[in-house]
Parts: structure tokens; C-alpha cells; sequence
């Protein structure tokens, strides 16, 4: 961990701003990297579109206590592509639900840190996830539950198309519509590859903005990078701007973000970080990260 990376870790219940958030969400990538290579095992591709988000959320936007993660108020997140689950666990070590030195431990016997994330085994873990298009389901369930009891917690379902492709999820996109729950946000990481390839080849969802505003949803106007990180704290912005819910948020993100031959392509879904993948790619990952902090 370089000096600028852990000065800021040390003050991680402060918010940071997009071009520190950048440099986290580098940095995270890299342990992502490091980890699943480490463990032989794990989701590369989506763990590494969504750095962006999921930073931007636990380093700046969400009301949570790490020091007490069953907080009543807390604001939720339902990871509904539950195999990107490195991520989230990069995200909840470094906020300091659990011990960094934890993360090598990801898919070994008797680890608390399982292929997808479980509620009962992990402070953090809102909810156990991975049979894709459960999450939404879930996260309006909360969020009714937040009307129901008067709470003004948010919940964040973050969702990729895999999780759309299940006919459960347009059930739940269409009883939010009807319920209506406040602080209810339903963010994309639409990065348009899958397991056997192509979101187009195996299920297209365009025109996805028309859909989902067909049923009844507000959805930003603009489809933000999800890669950028002012560009998701623009997003953010965005749902705070009215008090028309649901809410959804489309992010184009790229698969494999950060390691060029791995970008986009779908045989890095779920493949093997072999000894020279890991070499090649750690090269491009820290010059990012060595971008990053050069910019602070």
C-alpha cells in the first residue's frame, strides 16, 4: 500500500472527493487482483466494473457504523450480481468491517468470505446474494420495510445484466413501481458482457432506459460512466435531486476494467488469474494507481 492510499484509509469515516475516490477505487482493483489471483479462483470481470461504484458508495455516500453493522438505520446495499462478491469484501475490509489481512482467505474451507457473499457469517453483508434477479426483490423489501417503520435509511440495489435477464427482477421493478418506497435506488453496472459473451448475443436489454421508465421508474435522464468517479458522484447528485421514487441509474462500465486483455471480454468473467495474467496486468494496474495519486 503506497503512503497516499494509506493516509487516506486512515481517515476512512470521512467523505472523499472524486479524485480521491479515484485513487481508492484503483487501489481496491489491484487487491481485487491480487486476492483472486492469490485464491486461484473468483470473479474478475464484474468485480473489476464496478470499483467506481461501490468506492463512490462506501467512501462517500453511505450512513453506516462499521463499528456496529446491524445499525437500524444504516443505509442498505444488496450486491444482486452476488458472484462479484471480491468487490464488496475489498469494500467492507478497507471501511473496516473485517481485517484486511482476511481478504487472502476468499474461497479457502471455513472462510467467512464465500464465493458469494452470506449475511450470517459476515458483518457488512446485508444480504446473502448470487441466485441472479433475487436482489432487487430483496432491496424492495427493504425498502417498504423502511416505509412501513418510518425509517429513512436508503436502500442500493447495484445489478448487472445477468440479474435482468431473470423474469423475477421485472416483477420487483414492477411492484416498486406501485409501492413506491423513497430512498429505494437501483444501480446498473451495465457492462454489456456476460459469462458466454455478449449481453446482445445472449439477451439484449436495449432500449433499457425505455423499459424501465415504462414501468413507471424514474430514471436519470443520462447513462453515467460508471468508471469515472465524478461522473458517479454526478450521479449521485442526480438522486438527490427530487422525490420521485423508485430511482434507477444505468452506469456503462467496462468488464475487466483496468487490465487491457481483460477489458471486454467475456472469458474473463469468471477465468483463472494465472501467474502470467497476474504479472502483466499488476504492471497496468499500478501505473494507474500511480496516475491516480500523481493527479491529487
Amino acid at each position: 500500500m503506497n503512503t497516499t492510499v494509506k493516509e487516506l484509509l486512515s481517515q476512512k469515516d470521512r467523505k472523499f472527493n472524486a479524485k480521491e475516490l479515484a485513487l481508492l477505487a484503483a487501489y481496491f482493483r489491484s487487491v481485487m487482483f491480487d486476492t483472486l489471483h492469490t485464491s486461484g479462483t473468483g470473479h474478475w470481470g464484474g468485480a473489476a466494473s464496478s470499483a467506481e461504484l461501490t468506492t463512490c458508495l462506501y467512501f462517500n455516500r453511505l450512513n453506516i457504523k462499521s463499528d456496529d453493522p446491524q445499525w437500524e438505520d444504516r443505509d442498505r446495499v444488496v450486491l444482486s450480481k452476488g458472484h462479484a462478491s471480491m468487490n464488496l469484501y475489498t469494500m467492507l475490509a478497507h471501511r473496516g468491517y473485517f481485517p484486511v489481512e482476511e481478504l487472502p482467505t476468499f474461497r479457502t474451507l471455513n472462510t467467512r468470505l464465500q464465493g458469494h457473499p452470506c449475511m450470517k457469517t459476515l458483518p457488512g453483508v446485508d444480504m446473502s446474494t448470487g441466485a441472479l434477479g433475487h436482489g432487487l426483490s430483496i432491496g424492495l423489501g427493504m425498502a417498504l420495510a423502511a416505509k412501513q417503520s418510518g425509517k429513512q435509511f436508503w436502500t442500493y440495489v447495484i445489478s448487472g445484466e445477468g440479474c435482468l435477464n431473470e423474469g423475477q427482477s421485472w416483477e420487483a421493478l414492477m411492484s416498486a413501481a406501485k409501492f413506491k418506497p423513497e430512498h429505494f435506488v437501483l444501480m446498473i453496472d451495465y457492462n454489456k458482457v456476460q459469462l458466454d459473451g455478449t449481453a446482445d448475443e445472449i439477451m439484449p436489454l436495449d432500449p433499457l432506459a425505455d423499459k424501465l421508465k415504462s414501468f413507471g421508474w424514474n430514471v436519470a435522464e443520462k447513462s453515467y460512466d460508471g468508471n469515472n468517479t465524478e461522473e458517479v458522484m454526478e450521479s449521485f447528485a442526480w438522486m438527490d435531486s427530487d422525490n420521485q421514487w423508485p430511482k434507477a441509474v444505468i452506469y456503462n462500465t467496462v468488464k475487466g476494467k483496468g487490465v487491457s486483455f481483460t477489458e471486454g471480454k467475456n472469458t474473463w468473467h469468471g477465468a483463472v488469474i494465472d501467474d502470467d495474467s497476474y504479472a502483466k496486468g499488476m504492471i497496468e494496474l499500478n501505473a494507474d494507481i500511480e496516475k491516480k495519486e500523481a493527479s491529487l
